[in-house]
């Protein structure tokens, strides 16, 4: 049942996923590329995180920072894309309560412990090209582990108060989600409390992770600039620069993305509905679909342990 009495009023047990309210005749259109970039996500990164694992010359803590990309990615993908097909392929519009809020946890720690990898992997690149004699001793495997332990930890118990808020309000009678997945902002209109505190803590979180990480990277990136320039030995700063060129078109699609799907939300009463809802489902998709094959392309000792892996199935 998805609505249950209780004295006078109603309290919600699951909720109904309505994605693209206005042309759900999309669904049909968009079952095909979008299942096609989740197997090429999904597809990707498996083989890029079994290639770092074969291969011995890549056990070094940059490849460990893209490992710990590549499994983000694929959460992501398998905590919303499974769902939305399912909609668009069998109608199964409904989720659980609980089921519901656990997606909306994991999108955003996920999402934010994305930004931070980044994050580090910028100073990793600094860190590289600014102090290159020190690169060993400061980016080894325990500096990795710190890195990972602190992004988790970070964006978890950060993130963790937006589905407990919204889990905590009162759904008195409406169950229906006006989009693909649980966001926190979809679910939150439903409730007959007040949301203010719900949504004061969702932009604050988000700005300040996604926020401080970006001007950390900008930051980081700045430096590089700096001492790319004052190298003066041929060829060498074209070599300087293509050992972050990979990391930075990363992160121009993870950002522009984000960009634009803010700029879309921002700007709801110009634009239609659907538009903010599709973007929300490409943004678990193309980022992740683009991060190893960037890399496999640019990085020559990627494209070899892959070559090598193909070589022995």
């Amino acid at each position: 049942m998805a609505l249950q009495r209780n004295g006078s009023s109603f309290s919600v047990s699951e909720f109904l996923l309505i994605c693209f309210p206005n042309f759900q005749s999309w669904q049909h259109w968009l079952s095909l590329p979008l299942s096609l970039l989740f197997l090429l996500a999904m597809g990707a990164n498996t083989t890029l995180l079994i290639t770092i694992r074969m291969e011995a010359a890549l056990h070094e803590p940059m490849y460990y920072l893209l490992s710990l990309l590549s499994v983000l990615d694929i959460v992501l993908c398998l905590t919303v894309i499974p769902k939305v097909l399912a909609i668009f392929w069998f109608d199964l519009r409904s989720i659980g309560f609980s089921s519901c809020f656990l997606q909306m946890f994991i999108m955003n720690s996920f999402l934010t412990m994305e930004s931070c990898t980044f994050m580090v992997m910028a100073y990793d690149r600094y860190v590289a090209i600014c102090h290159p004699l020190r690169y060993p001793s400061i980016i080894t495997d325990k500096f990795v582990i710190r890195a990972a332990i602190f992004v988790v930890t970070r964006n978890g118990l950060f993130t963790m108060p937006v589905p407990i808020l919204s889990s905590r309000l009162r759904y008195c009678a409406e169950n229906i989600i006006k989009n693909c997945i649980c966001t926190n902002m979809s679910i939150s209109k439903l409730s007959c409390d007040n949301i203010t505190l719900n949504q004061l803590y969702q932009f604050v979180m988000g700005w300040t992770l996604l926020g401080s990480d970006l001007i950390l990277i900008f930051l980081s990136y700045s430096f590089i600039l700096k001492t790319v320039q004052r190298i003066k030995a041929e060829g060498a700063m074209a070599k300087a620069l293509s050992t972050c060129g990979s990391h930075f078109i990363l992160i121009l699609f993870f950002s522009t993305v984000l960009l634009v799907l803010v700029i879309t939300n921002l700007a709801r009463k110009k634009i239609p509905p659907d538009v903010p809802i599709l973007l929300n489902v490409l943004h678990h998709l193309i980022p992740p679909a683009l991060n190893p094959i960037v890399y496999g392309v640019r990085t020559k000792e990627i494209k070899q342990g892959i070559q090598k892996l193909m070589r022995k199935l």
